[in-house]
């Protein structure tokens, strides 16, 4: 925690203080009661307050010439506090404790219906202009902090005239309509203010865990390299808006992050990870499950070394929960975030599709950033307010099949006019429309046991000679625009063959799966009764944002495995020392 306190140094002030301190600590030892310390002031509350004076000032008073003031400005300050552990080699390698601020600004002239956030980047060649730092004081000086936002106000404001004149000048030869809900939806002020936290990291526990992850990796000499990493990060933010919104926020995670790297007979190179998340260092799973954990990775990466090459595949195959996740978040997920449905640019592959089916009558699909555990476990999509202000909420995207609404920002898309608290960014990059918890519902679910045999049977009657269960996966990426093709692409970590006669597993590599998503979420035979959790971290325009996927396993009927790009090298020519 950072704090500033200021005392008047006129002596006269201070005696006068500190003859009331002394009288009121004699009447309470004389009364028998406990002197109480006086409450420590919060500093986010100052630094909320110089915020809204420098907001308030430029709203009233920033204008150039005969142009238009601004309609609509918001201040964000992110504070954010970083520690972390590194071993490699059986050794601690790094450590980092990080703290640094950063503000960010949204202003906008014109009008709810039409402004300069159509296009973010000026008509004009800038880079010949002084544009000033986003960086803010960790003194909580509130005169340093106005005069931060007060320089950011005075360029954005300006950028923002030229974006906003060179679009109307657009209209004069663009065959343009008026847009249903405006550019900007109306929103309704909030204020909300979280209990202060601390970031808590036990170094000398965290340093002991990564020696020891570290060395277990180290007993096996096909593991060439490796990385272990324990870090706390706590994320505080402060934001405030012409409309009244006033919101602090705060959020703590804690990372285990551990790496390994091999290399098969064939020179494929071959990586693997086990990751965990928590909110608090208590929710982090204990040492002993955080090994156990270690371990089964080490092994599965070891067997990978020996698996066969899988060539590439069309047939049936069983996509387990944290795979079918990943499958649900590219294919689906992106394509329901609301601005993918807007302008040329964008593919649209479900505009004007509400009340339409688009999957099997017996999936559903919502979007709750206010669920903050699953079982027994933490989600990282949880959060009580976006990054516009706005209040998360719980979405139905489609039910039984029927696509029902869009994640929503501030960006309105007929016929959604308002948010929906899914306005997500990372650092100071524009918010938009994202996924946070996405959790995918069957009303058929069957055991897994029972999937199993649906996926021989179907194996043998489309006369293949196995079917695959693709177990776990690293990530995956899509291609949301109009250019290109409309498609998808997964990257699995354990693959296997079950034979169509015996249903023998057997564990191979070198593939990922790929697809169009109208076609492939339409494969969908039948679904497990058991659910699974995949927590990580999404990257798009606005940044990397903290995500999670909740879904059943999944048979499909067909999906296309092609050969993954990875080149063949020769592996380490000496042993290690």
């Amino acid at each position: 925690m950072y704090g500033v306190f200021y005392k008047k140094k006129h002596g006269l002030r201070m005696r006068a203080l500190t003859t009331c301190v002394a009288l009121s600590l004699l009447l309470s030892v004389r009364l028998g009661v406990a002197a109480q310390p006086a409450p420590r002031a919060d500093y986010r509350l100052v630094l909320m307050a110089a915020m809204k004076q420098e907001l308030q000032r430029n709203m009233r008073s920033l204008r150039l010439d005969d142009h238009p003031s601004p309609y609509f400005i918001s201040y964000a300050l992110r504070h954010t506090e970083y520690r972390e552990v590194e071993a490699r080699n059986g050794a601690i390698y790094a450590r980092q404790n990080l703290a640094f601020r950063k503000v960010d600004v949204d202003l906008r002239v014109g009008s709810y219906d039409f402004d300069n956030s159509v296009s973010k980047d000026p008509d004009v060649e800038t880079y010949d202009y002084y544009r000033p730092s986003d960086s803010a004081p960790l003194t909580n000086d509130p005169q340093a902090l106005r005069r931060t936002f007060w320089l950011q106000s005075d360029f954005l404001y300006k950028q923002a005239l030229i974006n906003y004149l060179a679009l109307r000048g657009k209209r004069v030869f663009n065959a343009s309509k008026k847009l249903d809900g405006g550019v900007f939806s109306r929103e309704r002020p909030t204020r909300s203010v979280a209990p202060l936290t601390r970031l808590e990291f036990d170094e000398k526990r965290f340093t002991a865990l990564a020696l020891r992850l570290s060395q277990e990796v180290l007993k096996h000499k096909a593991l060439f390299d490796s990385k272990i990493e324990i870090s706390g990060r706590r994320a505080m933010r402060i934001f405030v808006s012409s409309e009244g919104t006033e919101v602090i926020t705060e959020r703590t995670m804690y990372t285990v992050s551990v790496n390994a790297v091999t290399r098969a007979a064939d020179g494929m190179l071959l990586k693997d990870s086990v990751v965990l998340y928590s909110f608090t260092p208590r929710e982090l799973a204990d040492d002993a499950r955080i090994l156990s954990a270690t371990r089964r990775m080490i092994a599965d990466l070891l067997a990978l070394r020996e698996a066969p090459v899988l060539p590439p595949f069309t047939g049936p195959a069983i996509l387990m929960p944290q795979a079918a996740g990943v499958f649900f978040h590219e294919t689906i997920g992106h394509r329901l975030e609301g601005h993918r449905n807007l302008g040329d640019q964008s593919g649209q592959t479900f505009k004007d599709k509400i009340n339409q089916e688009i999957l099997p009558s017996f999936l559903s699909i919502v979007d709750d950033p206010t669920l903050r555990r699953y079982g027994s476990g933490t989600v990282n999509g949880y959060y009580r307010y976006d990054e516009e202000g706005v209040p998360s909420r719980r979405v139905v995207l489609v039910d039984r099949g029927v696509l029902r609404g869009f994640l929503m920002s501030r960006r309105p898309v007929a016929p959604f006019l308002r948010s929906n608290g899914h306005g997500r960014s990372a650092g100071s990059r524009s918010a938009v429309a994202r996924m946070s918890n996405l959790i995918i519902r069957s009303t058929s679910g069957i055991p897994y046991a029972k999937l199993k045999a649906l996926l021989l049977a179907e194996t043998r009657r489309q006369k293949k000679p196995f079917g695959l269960i693709i177990k776990n996966i690293v990530g995956g990426s899509t291609n949301t625009s109009a250019y290109g093709y409309q498609a998808f692409k997964g990257i699995p970590k354990m693959v296997y063959k079950v034979d169509a006669r015996t249903g023998k597993e057997t564990l191979v590599r070198g593939v990922e799966f790929v697809g169009t998503p109208l076609s492939s979420i339409n494969k969908i035979i039948a679904t497990s009764d058991q659910y699974g959790v995949f927590n990580g971290y999404c990257g798009a325009e606005s940044g990397y944002v903290p995500v999670s996927t909740i879904a059943p396993a999944m048979l499909f009927r067909e999906i296309e495995l092609q050969r993954s790009l990875k080149k063949k090298e020769r592996g380490i020519l000496l042993p290690p020392p």
